[in-house]
């Protein structure tokens, strides 16, 4: 995305992408000032802005995406079993650990009722297959990883206890918003049209899980496709401005589990005006097999 957009916008800017395999490594980047946007979950960033480091989030990076995936031939039938087993999730700071503690409140368990561990989200997948773990709570593919090789169930999608869910954020460093804010706004808007285009219908995401796959995220295609495809509603690339009342409930959340040790205002993290400048945006003018787009 971030290659199309330096691509085909107007102006010099250039996105380099850099990919990670967790999101402490992002975390890191962007301390150290080693990259000076990223995506990552929306509590870690609240959490890292709340402990004073210069980053705000500027846009979501999608919507629905993460789900609670457990063993095909397991026990684990509803939310209620899940009480003693061991679920993976990618972080403590993460909505994949919310939307946990949101389904067992629902069902009346408490967060001690289950062990909780850390993992890489490229690591699950393979716990979850030889039994290091009964659960794992993940955004895409890896959920999609589970059912397609036969040994993972979906339990629950985060939209089933969290309308309008949301897990990535793209975040930036301060100094690069006050020094070059038309080239946040170029990304911003950017990543407005490329939602906007996968949105457009079936064709065009299984045409982005053929070349992102191959390409950018060595992942294999048909992985991408069953995640994109399956269910069009599965992970929703539109709707991606950030609203107070969706990082209000995530801020909340955050008090109640204990990762977050005051309650930090939706302005003191969020820049909304990159954002405001893409709502009129139009997807991207791209079909496959064309070399040109705009």
């Amino acid at each position: 995305m971030t290659d199309y957009i330096a691509r085909h916008s107007l102006g010099a800017n250039s996105f380099i992408p850099r990919k990670f395999q967790g999101f402490p490594e992002i975390k890191e980047a962007l301390i150290s000032n080693r990259i000076q946007a990223g995506f990552m979950v929306a509590p870690m960033a609240i959490a890292l802005r709340s402990q004073g480091v210069p980053i705000k989030i500027v846009y979501l990076g999608h919507r629905y995406g993460s789900a609670v995936v457990v063993r095909q031939d397991g026990p684990i039938r509803s939310v209620r079993d899940l009480a003693g087993k061991l679920v993976a999730i990618p972080s403590r700071f993460s909505d994949e650990y919310l939307i946990v503690i949101r389904a067992l409140e629902r069902h009346g368990l408490s967060r001690e009722s289950l062990r909780i561990v850390e993992m890489a989200p490229p690591d699950v997948a393979g716990a979850l297959a030889v039994g290091a773990v009964d659960a794992f709570s993940m955004g895409e593919p890896f959920p999609a990883q589970a059912e397609m090789m036969g040994f993972g169930r979906i339990l629950f999608k985060a939209q089933d206890y969290w309308p309008d869910y949301m897990s990535c954020v793209v975040v930036v460093r301060q100094d690069a918003i006050d020094d070059r804010p038309a080239a946040v706004q170029t990304l911003v808007d950017g990543i407005a049209r490329s939602g906007l285009w996968l949105d457009q219908g079936r064709p065009h995401r299984e045409h982005a899980a053929d070349f992102v796959g191959r390409y950018y995220f060595n992942q294999p295609p048909a992985l991408l496709r069953w995640a994109l495809t399956k269910d069009l509603e599965r992970v929703i690339y539109s709707r991606l401005e950030p609203r107070k009342p969706d990082f209000d409930l995530v801020r909340d959340m955050m008090l109640h589990v204990g990762t977050l040790d005051r309650p930090i205002e939706f302005h003191e993290y969020v820049d909304t005006r990159f954002a405001d400048g893409a709502a009129d945006q139009t997807p991207w003018r791209f079909e496959a097999g064309r070399t040109q787009g705009r």
